[in-house]
């Protein structure tokens, strides 16, 4: 019986993986193949799009949304589709068909064949870097940060999003930790067409000398010497936790070199030298 139930997970899990892999990806697909977009979603340059009437397939027709958001379409000439929905070009084009006299009850259908504006491009230390379409208008930095596959193990804890707002440039830096830990849910904004996502590669120390582990290693927020000898693997039999040398680059670029207490802060690009014991 035992056998029966496992065979049938096995069966599930395995029907569920090959109908989610059959899925279009949002992002991608040919001319050929129309894309699935929730209601709200808003035409934006570089989306291609076939305009079809019921019973006129002389009126059908595959364009592409220009950069000025417009398309050329038979006997109404230039028609402006940028940031309207799917539903709302469709009523538009008909409307002018009716008002021009060409149709009396003119049915217009609008496929999505392939999106290419309303995009955000996700850059940096993130697992599956990219640009990603923005299906919904309220999508979110951190709908954006899961869709690229979380930040790696090397990324930095901020991330700065770019773009435009209102015609000006803008920037925010946004804390991800707190992101999505809830303690800044203000800075979850929503994106818009055109913004950048970019993860920065995590700040870094290097220990040598007589430690376990030497090399580079990622600088968690608070960290002091002896937790960063401590993720080094600590020191070797032969190495002194006593006799710690820090080299530390200064604000104007000169190296300082200094003793080092195992209270001590580690700053970024921080050398941390594991002296051998003199005993």
């Amino acid at each position: 019986m035992k056998f029966v139930f496992r065979w049938i997970g096995l069966f599930l899990i395995t029907t569920w993986a090959a109908l989610a892999a059959a899925q279009p990806d949002p992002g991608g697909g040919g001319a050929g193949g129309a894309q699935t977009a929730s209601a709200d979603y808003r035409l934006g340059p570089g989306d291609q799009i076939r305009v079809q009437v019921y019973q006129n397939p002389d009126l059908t027709v595959e364009t592409r949304v220009s950069e000025q958001g417009t398309i050329n379409y038979p006997l109404i000439g230039n028609v402006q589709l940028g940031g309207t929905t799917i539903g709302d070009a469709e009523k538009k084009i008909a409307s002018a068909l009716k008002s021009g006299n060409f149709l009396r009850q003119p049915q217009v259908n609008i496929v999505l064949l392939q999106v290419r504006g309303n995009q955000v491009s996700v850059l940096g230390q993130v697992q599956k870097p990219g640009r990603f379409p923005l299906e919904t208008t309220n999508t979110r930095v951190s709908d954006l940060l899961a869709a690229a596959g979380g930040v790696t193990p090397m990324g930095d804890d901020t991330l700065i999003v770019t773009g435009t707002r209102s015609g000006q440039p803008f920037r925010k830096v946004i804390d991800i930790p707190a992101l999505f830990l809830n303690q800044r849910g203000q800075d979850d904004i929503l994106v818009q067409g055109g913004d950048t996502l970019f993860v920065n590669k995590a700040p870094v120390y290097y220990i040598y000398g007589e430690a376990q582990k030497p090399g580079p290693y990622r600088i968690e927020r608070g960290m002091t010497v002896q937790q960063a000898i401590a993720q080094g693997g600590g020191p070797t039999p032969r190495g002194s936790l006593n006799r710690l040398k820090v080299t530390r680059t200064t604000p104007d670029g000169k190296k300082v070199e200094a003793d080092a207490r195992l209270s001590d802060p580690v700053m970024p690009n921080d050398v941390i030298f594991v002296r051998e014991s003199l005993f």
